[in-house]
């Protein structure tokens, strides 16, 4: 049996990897998918607090708490620098490393550093609540664009679930504390098609020379567009991994 905690991306919560979920546990795994701070059914805590450290936190303490180890530890575009963090600060919990179409940051970068003006684009849209900058409003963020989902039930699914996401997240530097135990960690990556040209050329090449690039053809929300292929990407992984 493998352990998975699944990582959501910015705007997202956990609910978003129910159907990848359900597929996980249906193989007889066990499956984690929490809401970070602020977002999904936290969104009630959103707060001027609340930061990259602060979600790298929620993760890292749900690994102490319910005592998990050797967890195969995937994330989701913003979820990429979540999972990052966490490696970096509980590497001996951590056995996989899984980037869902996801940000891959080195020490010292931002989401708004990976992403460039992607990222930056959305602040243009965002409203200041409480002392707190929020960003990706649901009325703001046609989902089809941003997160290439274009079904019409799928669509009214996320539009009833998607919430702001606190900017100080995006633009909060990933400072590495042990980088040795980061990179001694396997790691895996799960791409869009349409995404591959936009990321770095040599990490692509070096995963897929490794087996470790798995490539589907779908839009950036590939764990609601493709559950399938998402789920046996991690079911190949953690086969792998035994």
């Amino acid at each position: 049996m493998a352990i998975y905690v699944l990582v959501h991306g910015g705007g997202h919560g956990g609910w978003c990897y129910q159907r990848v979920a359900r597929l996980l546990r249906a193989a007889g795994h066990e499956v984690y998918a929490p809401s970070l701070t602020g977002l999904g059914e936290r969104s009630h805590l959103v707060s001027p607090q609340v930061d990259l450290d602060t979600h790298i936190r929620d993760i890292t303490s749900l690994l102490h708490y319910e005592d998990l180890t050797d967890v195969i530890l995937a994330g989701h575009s913003y979820g990429g620098m979540v999972i990052t963090g966490v490696a970096d600060r509980a590497a001996g919990q951590v056995r996989r490393l899984v980037y869902l179409d996801a940000a891959n940051p080195e020490d010292g970068q931002s989401l708004a550093d990976v992403a460039g003006d992607h990222i930056n684009w959305t602040r243009q849209f965002g409203k200041t609540i409480d002392g707190t900058e929020l960003v990706l409003w649901p009325e703001t963020t046609d989902v089809g664009m941003w997160y290439g989902v274009t079904d019409p039930a799928d669509v009214a699914w996320m539009n009833d679930r998607l919430t702001p996401h606190p900017w100080k997240c995006f633009e909060q530097p990933l400072v590495f504390t042990d980088e040795a135990a980061f990179r001694a960690i396997p790691q895996y990556h799960v791409v869009c098609t349409s995404t591959i040209a936009t990321r770095d050329p040599g990490l692509i090449d070096q995963a897929r020379a490794a087996g470790r690039l798995w490539d589907i053809d779908t839009g950036h929300d590939l764990m609601i567009t493709e559950p399938q292929k998402v789920a046996d990407a991690l079911l190949e992984i953690a086969a792998g991994a035994a």
